[in-house]
């Protein structure tokens, strides 16, 4: 008789997963319990495809299947970020054996807390595209004809800038922190569509930026071509919501999928938002 391994004895006849839904933008969230027949080597992305082909919740109710986001499966689009047992992280590389060695009870899925919610597991993450934009984290490009060779990197400052690279915008690094609070803006009556994408992006401005964003201006202030807006991005970083809004709690680099050392780029950052200040003062 073949004995069985104690991981394979241990594995449950169905998983219990529970999810926190929401049915629009501003509506008030319940919460759902499901059950689907256990497998091995399954992901949360894969037991939210069996609940939506289930559409049962597990008292036998019909319902909406519930809706999540996706992209590459592979931890490299980053769109399906959620909480998962109280802790957010990518859902397609949550693997479901070790979420049950910790918690073999249920599965606990949540939206991200720091953005609006649009449906169930799917929230807008505008606000982060916003951050983005606002530290001009892109390299510059004024045509598309032959500049000939670009200015040559020292292998060092390559391996410095990598890491960095790797970033997928996944808001992990802003679900965890607590100096990124959420901004739900409602549309007030006779405001129109431009008013009101006017008036959020506002109140984006005034708040902070990210360690993301941070990390970005670090990486394309060390470009050859990209710290042509060096200063720029500097500006934006000692102003509204800027480096000075980051109370170093470290829970972003705790979490990041990718390991990327945003508490490295936020000190980069501070030391060369002082150095801006000091040069503009002195410049006036």
């Amino acid at each position: 008789m073949i004995a069985l391994e104690p991981s394979l004895k241990n594995r449950p006849e169905f998983i219990n997963v529970r999810v926190r839904r929401q049915d629009g933008p501003g509506q008030e969230p319940y919460w759902q319990l499901f059950k689907i027949k256990y497998e091995p080597e399954l992901n949360v992305i894969s037991v939210l495809q069996r609940i939506a082909a289930l559409s049962r919740t597990s008292d036998g109710n019909k319902v909406a299947p519930v809706a999540w986001d996706c992209g590459c499966l592979e931890e490299v689009c980053g769109s399906c970020t959620m909480l998962i047992n109280g802790r957010v992280r990518q859902s397609c590389s949550a693997l479901v054996d070790r979420l049950l060695e910790v918690n073999p009870d249920e599965l606990l899925l949540e939206p991200m807390s720091k953005f609006p919610v649009v449906r169930d597991l799917i929230v807008d993450r505008k606000r982060l595209f916003r951050g983005l934009q606002r530290v001009k984290a892109w390299v510059p490009v004024d045509s598309y004809y032959n500049m000939g060779p670009g200015e040559r990197q020292l292998r060092a400052t390559q391996e410095q800038n990598y890491p960095l690279s790797q970033c997928m915008s996944c808001g992990c690094c802003l679900d965890a922190c607590p100096q990124y609070n959420k901004i739900e803006l409602k549309k007030k009556e006779g405001e129109s569509a431009e008013e009101f994408a006017k008036r959020e992006q506002a109140e984006f401005d005034q708040a902070f930026v990210g360690p993301h964003a941070i990390s970005q201006a670090m990486l394309f202030n060390n470009h050859p071509t990209g710290k042509a807006l060096a200063s720029e991005r500097l500006d934006a970083l000692t102003g509204p919501g800027g480096i000075q809004a980051c109370g170093n709690a470290q829970n972003c680099v705790a979490v990041c999928p990718k390991e990327i050392p945003l508490t490295t780029s936020i000190a980069r950052a501070g030391r060369a938002a002082t150095v801006h200040t000091l040069k503009t003062w002195f410049e006036k």
